[in-house]
């Protein structure tokens, strides 16, 4: 693979709409590169692959698919499979948004913390819809930040987690930086019994809402705006940190 500026992924799969709609945005930037699971792996967190070997099918010059997770892409991208450090990573378009508490399931988020781990500036962009998916006004604004990113750069260890209205540009009410919402679940498992009188159970369930926090992700989304949320790697709680050093341990 020759030497790229922009690496790019999902979790949706190498032949997701959203990344083809990504990686044509993103292309006036500099020479794009695609390493993406070589089908849907949404929701695998930041699983990493350690108990078998990883395959890698070429689909082209500058794009292959990984039997492997999210994380696993942008790890193998950055280690083994490029010939020089990408200047960004940027994952998406998501089928779906990844607001809240979404982003500790998320794959497109868990990539692009990959990413920030490893010391590449980073950008998870979601696209909240279920159906019937509107990815031009998510690629343009694709575009548009990762031109700011370019320029700006990222702090060390914080990543951006966009989200974009299922909407026409021109019926977008604007851009806010948002603080991470609070999802509301459903009952999450589903017991059910088999052909043969055996238990199983799926986890799943129906998303009731969310908390109504102003200046939250969800906030901003429901405002037809687009969210962008620095997130950190740093979950430490530095206020319970000081309460910790009083106990008697």
């Amino acid at each position: 693979m020759r030497n790229i500026d922009i690496l790019i992924t999902n979790d949706d799969g190498i032949q997701s709409e959203g990344l083809k709609a990504l990686r044509d945005a993103l292309a006036p930037l500099g020479t794009v590169a695609v390493v993406a699971p070589d089908r849907e792996k949404s929701t695998m967190s930041h699983a990493i692959t350690l108990h078998r070997p990883l395959r890698v099918h070429w689909v082209s010059e500058d794009a292959c698919a990984v039997d492997g997770t999210p994380a696993d892409c942008v790890n193998l991208s950055i280690n083994g499979i490029l010939k020089n450090r990408p200047k960004i990573l940027v994952s998406g378009i998501n089928k779906g948004e990844n607001l809240g508490d979404d982003v500790t399931y998320s794959g497109t988020v868990s990539a692009a913390i990959e990413g920030t781990l490893i010391g590449i500036p980073s950008i998870a962009i979601s696209l909240v819809a279920r159906e019937n998916f509107i990815f031009e006004s998510a690629a343009a604004f694709a575009r548009k930040i990762v031109s700011l990113v370019l320029e700006h750069g990222l702090p060390q260890d914080t990543l951006l987690n966009v989200n974009v209205p299922n909407l026409p540009m021109e019926d977008i009410q604007g851009v806010e930086v948002t603080r991470q919402g609070k999802r509301v679940y459903g009952d999450a498992v589903v017991e059910k019994t088999d052909p043969r009188g055996k238990k199983y159970y799926w986890i799943g369930g129906d998303i009731l809402g969310y908390r109504r926090l102003p200046g939250s992700d969800f906030d901003a989304i429901s405002r037809h705006k687009i969210s962008v949320t620095p997130l950190k790697l740093d979950l430490t709680d530095y206020e319970m940190v000081e309460k910790l050093k009083q106990w008697n341990f």
